[in-house]
């Protein structure tokens, strides 16, 4: 598929015990349904070809002759398609027999795997019948071809060698150890596990939570496709609860007690990614048998999920906890500077917009925690030229609603002066105009916290950090930033869960009131009905465009194509395809050029997975330059016809 993602399909045919070519015809039927879906990689069942439950038939020449003939006919009928299958039989080998899953593509077999690790135990009594894998790889003769016979295999694309297939089966999984864990680190981006779990109360969500966490350990994609319907339930019976997992995160799971094809499109260059950036990540292929194999991906569209929102949970209840645990954490960050400069005061300026509100938002609880009287918040109000009666009003009573310690400056005539001073006409109101006004309050800001004897509280957010959205040494500077790596689309909701949770009514309704405000840093004088006239998102675009390019180019490493793809399917009927591409443009020109105002950011908590601290996520030169990726815009300017 497009972008480096693979399309996954779990596989349960019907199949009857011990009748392989019925089984062998369902299993045809599939792999062709899942070609028609455009999949690139098919899973079935352990044993799927004789079926899981023959017991003492499998010590039957005739059942493993018919599987031979079965496996052969299968591989024959993956001629021509470009799709990589896994399937479970019994391969008899030096009068031993093991239980394994053969890899097939395009009527070749790439590698047979064995099951490492037999259950016998309870209902499982595999050893009976079949033997523990080979300690070492070995070459064998199997249906006319010289194939690898072990467990150390990795199957990889030559063409996409980030689509690395590994293979571990069912009781694999369950082990203390699975096999997996050293696939992924020779190199396997997905495992396949065919499987025969059967099925017992309460199972299934102990087998998800194992399939999640397999693919978390190892970073990658997880492919478990389960027995189902058909096989023998002479003791126990078969569910086929199949999954798809990516990094901890189910893709796709199948309704259990009904046999049929799951489909998940994982992303291997997304694993490929997290891995470059976990450095425990230790790759050695040294000890296994890496095949080649010329696969090439469909150039078919995804069909997954895109968040527009990556940044915020979409779980009301998983959100609420994850808005707690920030303002926590911002909180205590505070807490420990105010207690390790062992001050009474901090100050902090208030505008009546978002970020200053959570700012002080977090400041309250900060003191709240060390049991310090929030009169020791000295919050300022600097009104100017652009600031509405509507930021005003919410800035002065939230301040008075929180307790603490409301001081204004009304810097008119300080800045009319510094315009006199610098020869500068008023009238203009350009970027001298505005960064004047935000330099004035910052050195308001730092003055006042040298006469209260204390700190300057930050405001501004992750998603400014990144655009360059800030004045520096204006807004952009502080002596300790709580809001430092919130990006501008999850501070509302921080903002709305502590109106809807607070007992304070008057609280919550100004609250609501400052969400409801537009966004803007009011540096420009109001219209003429005293309504805002500067509104951020109409100068550097929509901030929600602007966090899911984000996220996507710092947590995932995705280059700029398959962020224009994703962004389009995440925003489809939101935003017209060249509306994203020019903010898109504009946010790397943005991005690269504001980098020197990061580089010298002050402290502040990381609460999430992106942040932008020189100190800790994001060390990157100043003045590099943003032509490779520019070059990439390009050619999607040029494909799409964007003028």
């Amino acid at each position: 598929m497009k972008y480096g993602f693979i399309r996954a399909a779990a596989a349960t045919p019907d199949v009857k015990a011990a009748d392989c070519g019925y089984n062998t015809q369902n299993i045809i039927k599939c792999i062709n349904e899942a070609c028609d879906k455009n999949a690139e990689l098919a899973v079935f069942p352990e044993l799927v070809v004789t079926g899981y439950t023959c017991g003492d038939l499998f010590s039957q020449r005739r059942l493993i002759k018919a599987a031979y003939e079965s496996m052969n006919e299968i591989k024959k009928s993956t001629e021509g398609k470009n799709i990589v299958v896994v399937v479970g039989f019994p391969f008899e080998y030096n009068c031993n027999l093991y239980n394994c899953g053969a890899v097939l593509y395009n009527g070749r077999t790439l590698a047979v795997v064995p099951k490492s690790f037999l259950p016998n135990y309870n209902e499982f009594y595999e050893m009976r019948w079949f033997r523990e894998a080979l300690k070492e790889t070995i070459i064998i003769d199997f249906l006319g071809e010289k194939i690898p016979f072990g467990t150390n295999v990795v199957v990889k694309s030559s063409y996409m060698p980030e689509f690395a297939l590994g293979v571990e089966i069912c009781e694999d999984l369950w082990s203390v150890i699975p096999p997996s864990l050293n696939h992924a680190l020779a190199g396997a981006t997905i495992i396949a596990n065919p499987s025969a779990g059967n099925e017992i109360t309460g199972k299934d969500v102990y087998r998800k939570s194992l399939v999640e966490g397999q693919s978390a350990r190892i970073i990658g994609g997880y492919v478990y496709a389960c027995a189902g319907g058909g096989e023998s339930t002479t003791d126990v019976v078969y569910s086929g609860h199949n999954l798809i997992c990516e990094n901890g995160i189910t893709l796709n799971e199948s309704e259990r007690f009904k046999n049929g094809i799951i489909y998940g499109d994982i992303d291997v260059y997304k694993m490929e990614s997290e891995r470059q950036r976990n450095t425990s990540f230790r790759t050695d292929e040294s000890n296994y048998t890496v095949v080649k194999f010329d696969f090439k991906p469909n150039s078919c569209d995804i069909n997954r999920f895109v968040d527009p929102k990556p940044f915020v949970p979409k779980d009301l209840k998983k959100r609420a906890k994850r808005c707690e645990e920030i303002i926590n954490i911002q909180a205590y960050g505070l807490k420990k500077r105010i207690e390790h400069i062992g001050c009474e005061n901090v100050v902090i300026g208030i505008s009546g917009g978002l970020d200053s509100t959570q700012a002080l938002i977090v400041t309250s609880r900060a003191f709240e925690l060390l049991n310090m009287d929030k009169k020791g918040i000295i919050a300022v109000t600097m009104p100017c030229f652009g600031t509405t009666d509507r930021t005003y009003n919410n800035a002065v009573s939230l301040v008075k609603e929180l307790g603490a310690t409301l001081v204004e400056v009304n810097i008119k005539n300080a800045v009319m002066q510094h315009f006199e001073d610098i020869g500068h006409n008023p009238d203009i109101h350009d970027l001298t105009y505005e960064n004047s006004q935000a330099r004035e309050r910052t050195m308001v800001l730092m003055n006042m916290a040298s006469k209260y004897k204390g700190f300057v509280v930050g405001t501004g957010d992750l998603s400014e950090l990144a655009l360059g959205w800030a004045t520096y040494n204006g807004d952009h500077m502080s002596m300790y930033g709580v809001n430092c790596s919130i990006p501008k689309t999850l501070i509302k909701y921080l903002i709305q869960y502590v109106a809807d949770t607070t007992d304070d009514d008057k609280l919550r309704e100004i609250l609501k009131d400052i969400l409801d405000t537009p966004v803007s840093p009011e540096l420009l004088p109001p219209d003429e009905k005293g309504e805002i006239a500067q509104i951020t998102e109409d100068v550097v675009g929509p901030y929600e465009l602007h966090d899911f390019f984000l996220y996507n180019m710092m947590r995932l490493a995705y280059e700029p194509d398959k962020i224009f793809y994703m962004a389009c399917i995440a925003f489809k009927g939101v935003y017209e395809k060249a509306v994203i591409y020019k903010w898109l443009r504009n946010f790397y020109w943005r991005f690269f050029s504001q980098q020197f105002k990061r580089s010298c950011l002050p402290d502040g908590p990381k609460v999430g997975s992106v942040s932008l601290s020189p100190r800790g996520d994001w060390r990157m030169p100043s003045d590099a330059s943003v032509g490779e990726w520019m070059k990439i815009l390009d050619e999607i300017k040029k494909e799409n016809g964007y003028m």
